[in-house]
């Protein structure tokens, strides 16, 4: 597999995988040793870039993603994610937290669990609006001084605490949710910011959580403990209104002998050469199918096709319930308070 630069300076596969769905989100989760195993199927396929998080399980992602690549450390680039206040023992999640001293915690953690020295890329899960960013991204570099840590992440911050946190460690990649239906960081600064910056981008969620595979419909149900029974974009009526941009999606994936997600994958390579998504899945055929996307060429007569097609499609639905949604986009409280 080819690789790209995130931050012109972490090289990983064009494609990494996010191993979330594995531990949770998405109903019954895999056995350890399933998730391990499918791990190791991703490296054997040329994936470099694996994204896990403390909160992830919690923690169970952490240990099935550090088991599974132990063995091949040296070829491979680890994320990982602080940001949550977590019980240890009882794992419940209190909510958002970047104390310093806990984000030394959960690195410590982290470390431990992914069976490793040194953490490759270690990002801001959620702003926490009570921290000022320069204390969170000061300990960062703290950890980065100390060889805990290599290189410093965000996940959904608003630009002016993204810039904030750039001036006291550089970010080298930003983890926001994008795909043709969540394209929000075209317009509120976000990816103007990546280029203004050098900063690379991760999409999280690039397929729609499974919406722009083409495989589910208005009477697709989900299980109990999947959070997308919750989230307005997966409601019947939701998802009927946003078949047609699964339609699309297809149209153009006939005419090039591939997959509507290959298509929805492609799409998102060709915005950025910094753009590496992480789609996720828990079975081998669909990460082949994945993979594949990074063989599938758009011209730009194909990509102003899409996008003027895309431009006529209102999206229904936001895509998180509101205590979600209000984690994303938020400003940290000022340095100087």
């Amino acid at each position: 597999m080819q690789t790209r630069k995130l931050g012109n300076t972490l090289e990983v596969s064009t494609l990494g995988f996010g191993c979330m769905g594995i531990s949770q989100s998405y109903g019954t989760p895999l056995s350890k040793t399933d998730g391990i195993k499918l791990v190791r199927d991703a490296v054997d396929r040329g994936v470099t870039f694996f994204d896990t998080a403390e909160v992830y399980g919690p923690f169970a992602n952490e240990e099935v993603v550090g088991e599974a690549l132990a063995p091949v450390r040296e070829r491979v680039v680890i994320a990982t994610k602080f940001g949550f206040d977590i019980d240890f023992e009882t794992r419940e999640n209190r909510g958002v937290c970047s104390r310093p001293a806990r984000i030394r915690q959960a690195v410590e953690g982290s470390l431990k669990r992914l069976r490793i020295e040194t953490i490759d890329l270690l990002y801001q899960h959620r702003v926490d609006p009570n921290v000022p960013i320069e204390d969170a991204a000061g300990t960062v570099k703290d950890l980065i001084a100390e060889g805990k840590v290599k290189h410093f992440g965000m996940s959904e911050p608003g630009v002016a605490t993204l810039r904030r946190a750039h001036a006291v460690q550089p970010v080298t990649t930003l983890q926001n949710e994008y795909s043709l239906w969540t394209r929000g960081v075209e317009t509120n600064g976000i990816l103007a910011a990546c280029d203004e910056l050098g900063i690379g981008l991760v999409p999280y969620s690039p397929l729609g959580r499974g919406f722009l595979t083409g495989a589910m419909s208005r009477d697709t149900t989900f299980d109990e403990g999947d959070f997308r029974r919750a989230s307005p974009r997966y409601a019947p009526a939701a998802m009927a209104k946003n078949q047609a941009l699964v339609d699309l999606l297809r149209k153009v994936a006939d005419a090039k002998g591939a997959t509507p997600a290959q298509i929805a994958l492609a799409w998102l390579l060709a915005q950025r050469s910094y753009i590496v998504p992480i789609p996720g899945t828990t079975k081998l055929h669909r990460l082949e199918e994945n993979l594949g996307a990074a063989s599938v060429e758009l011209s730009a007569i194909d990509l102003r096709e899409i996008e003027q097609a895309a431009a006529q499609i209102p999206i229904e639905g936001e895509r998180y319930a509101p205590a979600q949604l209000a984690m994303v986009g938020r400003e940290a409280l000022p340095s100087s308070l």
